[in-house]
């Protein structure tokens, strides 16, 4: 037991309740990056991510939810702006804070869990979430949703790029529209102002794979 944490010192989560997907995996979140990049890590900022910000679509003190090593993050506050982009995987933010200090780039990474975000003290504008929701299962996604609605201001604008159920070569979790329309209803104080069709970028597809960007705001 590691007597700081009371926790078995051999235990991966650190003590957490692992995601849907840690159990799926067997493997804590951070070991996607002791081998080389996640398939997910493709060292520049998602092609939607930049349309977004070319459209003034990132205002305020913006949060990047599972930031993975920063890419998307950086890119934000290249323009500009405040960014908190936190994760689980320590390995990832210690990749991202390297990547910032070679770029000059003024950005915070913090350790976090998605369904404890209170715990940040934080209140903020915008928020991206780039390929987490998605990682979710039912029961997941509603605590995740109320985490996120307790770090946003009202009239906040969230938007969410995740793996789509449409198109052949989907990624390993795709979500339904409806799925993606139902976790953010009025009831768990957001609202969906759009759900468009687009591509996440790997390093297992040759043009992405098929996903939905959706823009939801705080009520």
């Amino acid at each position: 037991m590691s007597e700081r944490s009371g926790t078995r010192a051999d235990d991966p989560f650190g003590g957490r309740h692992p995601t849907s997907h840690e159990r799926m995996t067997g493997l804590p979140w951070d070991a996607s990056y002791h081998d080389g990049p996640a398939p997910w890590d493709i060292d520049r900022p998602q092609p939607a991510i930049v349309r977004v910000a070319s459209a003034g679509g990132f205002v305020g003190a913006v949060l990047d939810a599972g930031c993975g090593t920063g890419e998307n993050a950086l890119y934000v506050a290249s323009l500009g702006l405040s960014v908190l982009g936190f994760d689980i995987a320590e390995t990832a933010l210690a990749i991202a804070r390297q990547k910032a200090r070679d770029r000059g780039i003024e950005v915070e990474f913090a350790a976090a869990d998605a369904f404890r975000l209170e715990r940040l003290g934080r209140r903020f504008d915008t928020v991206l979430d780039c390929g987490l929701f998605h990682t979710f299962d039912g029961d997941e996604r509603a605590r995740y949703v109320a985490s996120l609605a307790s770090v946003t201001e009202h009239g906040a604008t969230l938007y969410v790029l995740c793996f789509s159920d449409t198109g052949p070569d989907t990624g390993p979790h795709p979500v339904g529209r409806e799925e993606l329309s139902a976790a953010f209803g009025a009831g768990a104080g957001w609202q969906v102002a759009a759900i468009e069709p687009d591509r996440i970028q790997t390093r297992f597809h040759d043009d992405g794979a098929p996903a939905w960007l959706a823009t939801i705001q705080r009520i």
